[in-house]
Order: structure tokens, then C-alpha cells, then sequence
């Protein structure tokens, strides 16, 4: 297959590209590059640009007609930003996922797999959600996530499309082989700066909410080998048709790991594999912030036979080697 990936040089859409391509497909990309590394994918097909550029998109669909699936992960992806730059947030996350969305369909791409996130689920307890679970996304992040599903559910009720949204838990680690990982300036991410601090570029990591209804008052989370992630892309591509072969066009799919972590045992388990201690404060909870959830990934294994492989602790030892690669 030949496939068209937004996003295509970020930390989520380069690992998408390799896992496709190692799976004998050919991947192809558009991306802003304001925050996507060309070198991480630069033997892969790469157009610059924006996803609402709908003569871009009409031009890299002429150049590769055979091109039968879109995988969108164009956006961003702070939380915290969000809520201080929310307008930002809506245009380039919804407003420009609608004009994406309207010129795939004018152009006849009838497969579009979406990238969402956990962070829509209400997750005030630290519980275990399906894809049916009470949905309450707090930040703007979120709620362009959200909007976004909504928007893409529409048109494959509307049109001939088929819609896939993949929604994401906690993504940790680089890809095993080291051609692509992490952003070091990303200092939203636990893990990242977990590295940051035991490499010795800063003092401490903050503890940002302590007093949650969990097991130890620390935020659940469900970490996800990244690579398990982009697997999981390639699965449900493959999968598509078998997918949406009973009563809908459009399926949400969670992919996690599915087992809950809170944040001090993430800690503790970092510093098993780093072999240090690592000085902790505690903060007030971020805007957005939840008790956080752990994914029910059954639909995941029963549609797309699909389930993750790789441990908590070989994420940890992959983005501490692809930090070292790259400040070595």
C-alpha cells in the first residue's frame, strides 16, 4: 500500500513511516516541519507544507495516484499551550482537519485513520475505559481531539469514506532501531525529562498533582511503547475493510498498553533501569490535568489483532539510548 501520512516528521507520524515501510509499504508524507525533523525520515517521500493546502494535497495525490489511505497526525499537542493559546488550538487542529478531510473526499480518498487521544475520557478515578466510556475532555487539546472524532465521524456517515480513530494513551520510547524518537526540547513528557534530569541538565522533576484518588495520590497512566503504537497504525491499516465490514463506517479504537502506572511508580521503574535516584517536588495539579485512566484494549486485539509486546521498561531504556544518541 501506498499511504499518505500527515504529520510524517513528528515523533508519532516518523515511527508510523518506518513501521509501514518495514512492512512493505510505502509510505508518503506532508509536513509543516515547524516542529517535524526531515532527518529522521528523509528516505521517505516528503512534501513541505500545510494539511489545509488543498493544491498541495490535490498535487501529492496526482504525483502518487495510488495512494488509497490517509493516516492523520498533523496537529499540536500541548496541553498547557493549549490552554493559553486556545485559538491556536482550534484552527490548526479542527478547522484545518475539516479542510483536510473535505478536499480527501472532493479528491476520492475514501480511508482516513485518525490519531485521537485518551486525554477526551473523563478518567476521574484512575480506572480502566472502553471506547463506550464517559467522554469529558477538559483542555482545548482535548477538545480538538474530540471535535475532530465528531467531524470525521460525520463525514463517513455523510460519504463514502471510512474512518479509523486510534485513540492514544501514553506514548514512551524511540523506535528500537534508532532511526527516529522523542524530540529533546519536548519538556511536556515525564520520561523526557526524567532523562533530562538523571543526564544532569536539570535539578529535579516536578510531581504535578499529588493528591489524586489513586493508589499512592499520583496521576494513573498508561505507557505504550511507542513502537507498539506504530504497529498498531499498521494493523489497522491492513485491517481497514474487516474493520468497518459490519453496521458502521467509522470505528474508535483505543491503543494503550492496558495496564495502569501512576506516576511514582513510572519514577521508581525509571530509576530501576537508569540506575539512580532521581529528586522529585511536588506541584499543583496542570490545567487539563486529570487522575488519568488505563486503556481497555480488548476491541484493539479482537479487530485488529493487534496487541502491545513491548515493556514499560524497554520505552524507558530506548529514550534513554536515543537521548544519548542525540547529544552524543
Amino acid at each position: 500500500m501506498k499511504i499518505l501520512i500527515t504529520g510524517g516528521a513528528g515523533y508519532i507520524g516518523s515511527m508510523v513511516c518506518h513501521s509501514l515501510a518495514d512492512h512493505g509499504h510505502e509510505p508518503i508524507i506532508i509536513d509543516s516541519m515547524i516542529t517535524g525533523s526531515r532527518q529522521q525520515v528523509d528516505q521517505f517521500p516528503t512534501f513541505t507544507g500545510d494539511i489545509a493546502d488543498d493544491d498541495l494535497i490535490k498535487n501529492i495525490i496526482k504525483e502518487h495516484p495510488e495512494i488509497e489511505s490517509v493516516v492523520h497526525c498533523a496537529g499540536k499537542i500541548l496541553v498547557a499551550e493549549s490552554a493559553l493559546n486556545p485559538d491556536q488550538y482550534y484552527y490548526e487542529n479542527v478547522s484545518k482537519s475539516l479542510q483536510l478531510f473535505t478536499t480527501l473526499r472532493t479528491i476520492g480518498i475514501k480511508k482516513i485513520l485518525f490519531s485521537s487521544s485518551a486525554s477526551i475520557y473523563e478518567a476521574k478515578n484512575g480506572e480502566s475505559v472502553d471506547e463506550d466510556s464517559i467522554l469529558s475532555p477538559l483542555s482545548p487539546y482535548a477538545k480538538t481531539k474530540f471535535m475532530t472524532e465528531l467531524i470525521l465521524e460525520d463525514f463517513c456517515n455523510a460519504f463514502e469514506i471510512g474512518g479509523i480513530v486510534l485513540r492514544y494513551f501514553n506514548p514512551i520510547g524511540a523506535d528500537p532501531k534508532m532511526r527516529c524518537g522523542p524530540s529533546l526540547d519536548n519538556t511536556s513528557h515525564l520520561l523526557g525529562n526524567l532523562v533530562r534530569a538523571a543526564e544532569g541538565y536539570t535539578a529535579n522533576i516536578k510531581i504535578t498533582g499529588s493528591n489524586w484518588p489513586t493508589k499512592d495520590g499520583t496521576g494513573v497512566r498508561d505507557y505504550i511503547h511507542v513502537w507498539d503504537l506504530a504497529e498498531a497504525h499498521v494493523a489497522a491499516l491492513e485491517s481497514f475493510h474487516s474493520i468497518l465490514a459490519s453496521k458502521s463506517k467509522f470505528e474508535k479504537i483505543n491503543i494503550g498498553g492496558g495496564s495502569p502506572t501512576t506516576v511514582k511508580e513510572f519514577i521508581e521503574t525509571f530509576e530501576q533501569v537508569y540506575g539512580c535516584e532521581i529528586a522529585t517536588v511536588e506541584a499543583p495539579p496542570r490545567d487539563g490535568d486529570t487522575a488519568g485512566a488505563f486503556a481497555n484494549i480488548r476491541k484493539a486485539e479482537r479487530l485488529m489483532n493487534w496487541q502491545p509486546r513491548m515493556s514499560v521498561e524497554q520505552g524507558i531504556a530506548d529514550a534513554i539510548k536515543w537521548h544519548r544518541k542525540m547529544t552524543d
